[in-house]
């Protein structure tokens, strides 16, 4: 099996199973391969895991793009609310990898590249669209993704998934987006 293939099945797993505690060889025996193709292609079970996580931060700015067609609120909704699901599968796997780039872990390399910079441009996008002034946009974009994700961080202590898209919208509101 290619590498491509390997992390495509690695992630529909983990979609249909969760991430949990699952070891190389348990992943390996979900995906109909051997570890040892595991660790040829990823180098280790964090390796897999960081490459998981960059591919469904990938299939999320992939959305974004996809949905730019669309007025700037149900952009913003449509967006929410996806990556609210994929954040209950893949959350707890993001924050921990993403601990594990502040700590310069050499399995996070590329990841660590892929948590803010790559999200900034279609939001700086998103921002300008929304009627944001251009030379502020970075700005709010960056700020956008900070709250996002810790409203995303909130869902995932609480539960509370009401509560948090309130503050989700309110943050739309606070942007000036259209309801």
């Amino acid at each position: 099996m290619s590498r491509d293939t390997l992390l495509g099945d690695a992630v529909e797993y983990f979609a249909k199973n969760g991430i949990g505690d699952a070891s190389l060889r348990g992943i390996a025996a979900g995906i109909g391969t051997s570890h040892r193709m595991l660790i040829y292609h990823f180098g280790s079970r964090e390796g897999l895991l960081a490459e998981v996580v960059r591919t469904v931060e990938q299939q999320q700015r992939d959305l974004l793009e996809e949905l730019t067609g669309l007025p700037v609120a149900e952009q913003s909704e449509q967006f929410w609310r996806k990556v609210t699901e994929a954040t209950l599968i893949y959350g707890p796997l993001f924050f921990e990898l993403s601990a594990h780039a502040m700590r310069d872990r050499p399995h996070t390399a590329e990841l660590k590249a892929d948590l803010i910079n790559v999200w900034l441009p279609p939001l700086v996008a998103l921002c300008i669209k929304a009627g944001i002034p251009a030379d502020e946009a970075p700005t709010y974009a960056r700020l956008g993704l900070a709250a996002s994700r810790g409203l995303l961080f909130d869902l995932l202590l609480t539960g509370d998934r009401a509560a948090v898209d309130e503050a989700s919208k309110l943050l739309n509101r606070l942007f000036g987006l259209p309801q």
